[in-house]
């Protein structure tokens, strides 16, 4: 099949989904200008900050994007390029861009609550408490294996034959393996791309901030540099172990989570998200004329006995293995956790469910890419590369970028190489720093519940609960593999999907409003990661890895009685009652 069917098929279902399903969630939410939002009524300059929605929507894709949609895809390319991109595109739609559009009204319209603080309001304090406990766990492997990714990457080298590129060639630095082939030093580029980005961006941050820079000056700057900081990975390129990055990540996101979300959190994200909007563009420039010119797939469209045999059954591993493409409960906790409180007015939330299509987009431009540009061959041992070999699955992407762009428009693979792997960092960087930002506030909820209001002051404050969720992101990131951070994070991930849509849909039933098409998403995502997470568990006792084991047991655990409390309020259905942004507007009127 040519390749530029599938994509188009995508985009043209993207297009009429955008235009039609975010209308009728408005209706049913009954979206109003006029009312406050949180980041005008409760405006703080800390965390609630009315930010324009460029800026907004900048961030907001950029976190929720995070190296998933490319990674999951990836990974999952060894049952066929056809389930992979069946679910990117059906579960984005219907699943993915529902949950995060309805995550971020409710928590608008509850002042800017976290999802697990609306699920309080169903479910009771112990509700509330299970639900916390859950989401500071799925985090942390959230964060974990974001951090090896990055790690990983940062690291990668390659063949400098397989780039082809000459031994005498300047454009990369290069190391000898073990065998005597010359390898490129394709992360090192990207490492000081990183670094340079991130020492800009509080000076950007301070201009929109302080100086109210017009948005068209703030995206000329950003996309200078961008453009600056990678001349200078390849003029400087930084190459330190996979450890040494995990160690400064780690400090970087420490700072990160504690200081106002103006300094660096919002401009950092619009920097990279230059980056990202550009990897995009060229991907599907790339990909339209590709197929002009008679591309096809080399990845089979269906591959459902080595998948099996690889990963374990299709249902329900390719739908744990890829989530943030089709549905991600990390998405609720960016919803809920940062961009409502820089939304300035209701009809702006319809950026959460035009940020998931973009996102669903660049999954099916990751499916489509890897599975035209490599081999089986190449996919499995760059992927999959067997017992003591290291998966690269970051790398299999920019790989493929290099060939796709080489292909296209006769870029080198070796910068072609080199961007890919910049687009996924960007994802990587920007996911982190607001992930740990994220699990501040849940510790910070926690200690609240544990202590019951008297909190010690130290447990209060934000670089305590900022160090603790650095720490152990770094813990878990050192003493696991990839492969199996992977999959408990994926899990982990969609049952928070299946909890946040539990959430939402009784927030729904008590304001006396449609909610079907929140509820049969959950029961499917709810059924589907239950058994993924038992599947898991016979493999972490097996392997006798205990530490995942017992992450496993209490993601179980406490999925399990979210959804008993669920079920009950369900049969409850007690009667509908305003909520307090609800109140607060009838009194403005």
């Amino acid at each position: 099949m040519n390749i530029i069917f599938l994509f188009l098929i995508a985009i043209g279902l993207f297009l009429i989904a955008g235009r039609t399903y975010p209308r009728y969630i408005s209706r049913v939410y009954d979206a109003d200008d006029r009312r406050p939002t949180p980041a005008v009524a409760l405006h703080d300059g800390r965390d609630y900050v009315v930010t324009k929605p460029s800026v907004v929507f900048a961030h907001h894709y950029a976190t929720i994007a995070g190296v998933a949609p490319i990674v999951g895809p990836i990974l999952a390319l060894i049952y066929g390029y056809l389930p992979a991109w069946c679910w990117v595109v059906f579960g984005g739609i219907f699943f993915g861009a529902v949950h995060d559009f309805t995550a971020l009204f409710t928590s608008l319209r509850e002042r800017g609550k976290s999802i697990a603080e609306i699920a309080r309001k169903s479910l009771g304090n112990t509700g509330f408490l299970l639900f916390i406990l859950f989401l500071l766990i799925m985090i942390i492997l959230v964060t974990s294996a974001f951090l090896k990714l990055a790690a990983i990457s940062l690291t990668s080298i390659y063949p400098l034959e397989e780039l082809q590129l000459p031994a005498d060639q300047t454009l990369l630095k290069t190391t000898v393996d073990a065998k005597g082939v010359v390898q490129g030093k394709i992360g090192g580029i990207a490492s000081s791309s990183v670094i340079f980005i991130t020492c800009c961006a509080p000076l950007l941050g301070f201009l929109i901030y302080k100086h109210r820079l017009k948005t068209l000056q703030a995206f000329l700057i950003a996309a200078g540099i961008c453009i600056v900081s990678v001349l200078l990975g390849f003029r400087y390129p930084i190459s330190v172990s996979q450890n040494a990055w995990m160690v400064i990540i780690s400090i970087y996101t420490l700072f990160a989570a504690g200081i106002p979300i103006w300094f660096i959190l919002q401009p950092r994200d619009f920097i990279n998200v230059q980056v990202l909007y550009g990897g995009l563009g060229m991907l599907a420039v790339a990909v339209v004329v590709n197929g002009f010119q008679g591309f096809h797939f080399q990845i089979p469209a269906i591959n459902i006995a080595e998948g099996t045999a690889t990963l374990g059954a299709m249902w329900p591993i390719l739908f744990i293995t890829i989530g943030c493409g089709a549905i991600s409960g990390f998405h609720s906790m960016v919803a809920s956790g940062t961009t409502v409180k820089q939304i300035a007015k209701e009809s702006q939330t319809k950026m959460g469910y035009y940020a998931m299509l973009l996102e669903s987009t660049l999954s099916v431009l990751v499916i489509v890419t890897a599975a035209s540009m490599l081999s089986m061959d190449e996919y499995k041992s760059i992927v999959h590369p067997g017992a003591g070999g290291t998966s690269n699955p970051i790398f299999a992407f920019s790989l493929a970028c290099g060939l796709l762009l080489w292909k296209s428009i006769g870029l080198p693979i070796a910068i072609g190489s080199v961007l890919g792997i910049l687009v996924v960092e960007g994802f990587i960087v920007t996911t982190l720093d607001t992930a740990v930002r994220m699990n501040r506030y849940l510790f910070e909820e926690f200690w609240d519940i544990v202590f019951r209001g008297k909190t010690p002051n130290i447990l209060r404050h934000y670089w305590f609960n900022s160090a603790l969720s650095a720490a152990l992101m770094f813990i878990f990131a050192y003493t696991n593999a990839i492969g199996k951070l992977w999959l408990i994070f994926g899990t982990a991930n969609q049952l928070v999907a299946a909890l946040a849509l539990v959430a939402i849909s009784l927030w729904l039933l008590h304001k006396g409003k449609s909610f079907l098409f929140t509820l049969l998403p959950m029961i499917f995502m709810a059924v589907t990661t239950l058994n993924a997470l038992r599947i898991l568990l016979e493999r972490f006792i097996k392997s006798k890895n205990y530490l995942l084991a017992t992450t496993d047991i209490l993601l179980l655990g406490l999925g399990i009685g979210v959804l008993i409390l669920a079920v009950r309020a369900f049969f409850k259905r007690p009667l509908a009652e305003p909520s307090e942004s609800e109140d607060i507007t009838v009194s403005i009127k």
